[in-house]
């Protein structure tokens, strides 16, 4: 599977940027070989609002653009609005997609990469870290600090 000159993308939304985002760069680098070329597709804010209103976004695509920009195992990042539609605009060999990733737009676009001969790979999660974690950790704190200022 290893191939040094793959153009591999991934697409997320890649909010609360955390160690589980760095490793899953890290292991597509180094699961293709450090000269494949990596390309970060970033969910635009609009769009997240879009189809879960009630998320809360901490940065806005061009913070989280910029973040993902500055990694040195990152060679390009894009933006996109919707993985079904803008993953056939990417020029690509492989997708590497979270087990997460699951709803009907990723099952639009694995269904596109089968029919375009597009290789698509389902790589595993850092264990014990998540962008949910994160919120629920940070919630739990407030809440823990409201619940003490009313005592």
């Amino acid at each position: 599977m290893k191939n040094t000159c793959k153009k591999i993308v991934t697409f997320g939304v890649f909010d609360m940027f955390h160690f589980g985002h760095l490793m899953l760069f890290q292991n597509i680098k180094k699961e293709f070989g450090q000269n494949s070329f990596l390309i970060v597709c970033v969910q635009s804010t609009e769009n997240i609002i879009k189809y879960k209103p009630k998320n809360k976004i901490f940065y806005s695509t061009e913070d989280r653009v910029q973040m993902i920009k500055n990694l040195k195992c990152v060679d390009e990042v894009k933006i996109y609005d919707d993985v079904d539609k803008d993953i056939k605009e990417v020029d690509f060999d492989v997708w590497v997609k979270g087990p997460d990733q699951c709803h009907q737009g990723f099952q639009d676009a694995m269904k596109w990469c089968e029919e375009n001969n597009k290789e698509y790979v389902v790589i595993k999660r850092t264990e014990g870290i998540s962008s949910t974690y994160i919120k629920n950790v940070i919630s739990d704190l407030r809440n823990k600090k409201s619940n003490n200022s009313q005592l």
